[in-house]
């Protein structure tokens, strides 16, 4: 994948993201700028922030529980078959990631359905 390609696939999940905050009931805000979407929790103005890596082709996600590092891969660790992004060191979700920090950091409950 080329650096334009992996920026389309990117921009994607980011607007899917920004749209899943939008129809939640959770008291999130977000903002996207220069590659990066910061997700702040208005109880405790914690953040979440999310920003593409396109040398690596990989996304950063860093929470209050560490900071994490997400390829488009499939579960058995290669670019083929059913891809998702996943977690490179345990190949966990994105989706399920980012939805455990946005409820333990705001107390409520976000899904991500991508």
């Amino acid at each position: 994948m080329n650096e334009a390609e992996f920026t389309q696939i990117v921009d994607d999940l980011m607007f899917s993201i920004e749209d899943s905050i939008d129809d939640s009931s959770a008291d999130l805000d977000y903002e996207n700028s220069a590659g990066m979407l910061t997700i702040t929790c208005e109880a405790n103005g914690s953040q979440i922030i999310l920003s593409r890596q396109p040398a690596m082709g990989e996304i950063w996600l860093a929470a209050r529980s560490g900071g994490f590092h997400f390829r488009l891969q499939a579960e058995d660790g290669s670019a083929t078959g059913d891809l998702a992004w996943r977690n490179t060191v345990t190949t966990e979700l994105l989706s399920s990631m980012l939805a455990e920090a946005c409820t333990v950091q705001s107390g409520e409950l976000v899904s991500f359905d991508f």
